[in-house]
């Protein structure tokens, strides 16, 4: 299957003289893997990640109907985690798309590696001019921490960029539980 996506990038590659974005879903069995094997296709841009919108069963009618749920912020995480482990280590630029509702949650995105940070859900929820506070919000966040441009700041959390990197890696997994705190 992951090579039937990758031929296909080649081919429409072939065919096209624009740049060309992938979106992936997260269930790769090798997603930093998948993202080189893309980019050796012509990938110009990932874009992570697709949200499978899955068909609910009417249990009174015996239907299968459609289900739309929005993104929530709590889907950022997985994202930015990718994202952050990606940024430097292939070409193609990244959008990061699920999760994104708030100008913190750009400032996140972009600080992860990511060229594009899509919202579509909230401006689904608050309308289009959500957008005039976000810019704002956003704009009001660079001068607040001295940032010129959101490219400055692009990548500076990622792993290649934090004192840590295993802090994205398996091994940090004991240290997340441990300070887990009862209530």
């Amino acid at each position: 299957m992951e090579q039937k996506y990758c031929d296909l990038v080649r081919e429409v590659k072939a065919a096209v003289h624009i740049p060309v974005a992938v979106k992936l879903g997260p269930y790769f069995s090798a997603l930093a893997n998948m993202a080189k094997r893309l980019e050796a296709a012509g990938a110009d841009g990932l874009v992570l990640f697709n949200r499978f919108y899955q068909p609910d069963f009417d249990l009174e009618a015996l239907e299968v109907v459609p289900n739309l749920i929005l993104s929530n912020q709590y889907e950022l995480l997985l994202r930015l985690h990718w994202i952050a482990v990606l940024y430097g280590q292939i070409k193609p630029d990244m959008a990061l798309t699920g999760g994104v509702h708030t100008a913190t949650d750009v400032v996140k995105a972009m600080m992860a590696g990511a060229k594009v940070a899509m919202m579509t859900s909230a401006l689904l929820k608050k309308g289009i001019s959500y957008l005039d506070t976000m810019l704002t919000e956003l704009l009001i966040w660079l001068g607040d921490h001295e940032y010129d441009s959101i490219k400055q700041m692009q990548g500076s959390m990622s792993r290649n960029a934090v004192p840590q990197p295993q802090a994205f890696e398996r091994a940090n997994y004991m240290k997340v539980l441990s300070s887990y705190a009862m209530q």
